[in-house]
């Protein structure tokens, strides 16, 4: 029995490797990395979000899923997450294996067009596996921008990337730059940053 599950996990890893390597062949600029995001990678991200707050979760560039997983281990409810995935590919696979999740095709760079009637949506936070390395550092400001006018003051954005240093970079607009986690368990190693606006005092 032990070895079937086993047998199962593993070729339910190969199906997800192979449907995100398809992924980044097809569209290399959309994709951040050949491997999926690790687990424990996912899980750290997800620990930003706060289910007691009543407000939906923002996913941006789920992918295979893993780290829409992680935030309904985290306590959100499908319904409470909003996943944008702009392959089409990976679209239909997270539909299938996350009925209750709210699964969008479109583009985070302009998610008042994404969003549509749910433009105006107030989220507890945003997950972000968009690769941001591979636009130019002005449209990476303005994401950052446009993705903190989605939340409460001191609510994160937490953002994966495997260069050294922050995506966006710290004084260019209004918010804070944080080093969140360096993990040496992801292929290739990620950092984790975290942007957000600090509370009215």
């Amino acid at each position: 029995m032990a070895h079937q599950k086993l047998r199962q996990s593993l070729a339910r890893r190969f199906d997800e490797e192979l449907r995100f390597f398809k992924g980044w062949i097809d569209k290399p600029r959309a994709v951040g990395s050949i491997v999926p995001t690790s687990s424990v990678t996912a899980r750290k991200m997800a620990s930003v979000v706060d289910p007691s707050s009543g407000l939906p979760v923002l996913e941006l560039g789920p992918g295979t899923g893993v780290i829409t997983k992680a935030i309904l281990q985290a306590g959100i409810k499908p319904e409470n997450l909003w996943s944008i995935e702009y392959s089409q590919d990976f679209v239909r696979h997270l539909r299938r294996d996350f009925p209750g999740v709210n699964i969008i095709q479109g583009d985070a760079f302009d998610l008042d067009a994404t969003l549509g009637d749910k433009r105006d949506t107030v989220f507890d936070s945003v997950i972000s596996g968009v690769p941001l390395l591979n636009f130019p550092v002005p449209q990476r400001i303005v994401y950052v921008e446009d993705l903190l006018d989605r939340l409460p003051p001191g609510r994160p954005i937490v953002q994966i990337t495997y260069g050294p240093v922050s995506p966006v970079p710290p004084g260019k607009g209004n918010y804070t730059v944080e080093h969140f986690d360096f993990i040496l368990r992801n292929i290739p190693p990620s950092r984790l940053w975290i942007y957000r606006r600090p509370k009215p005092v």
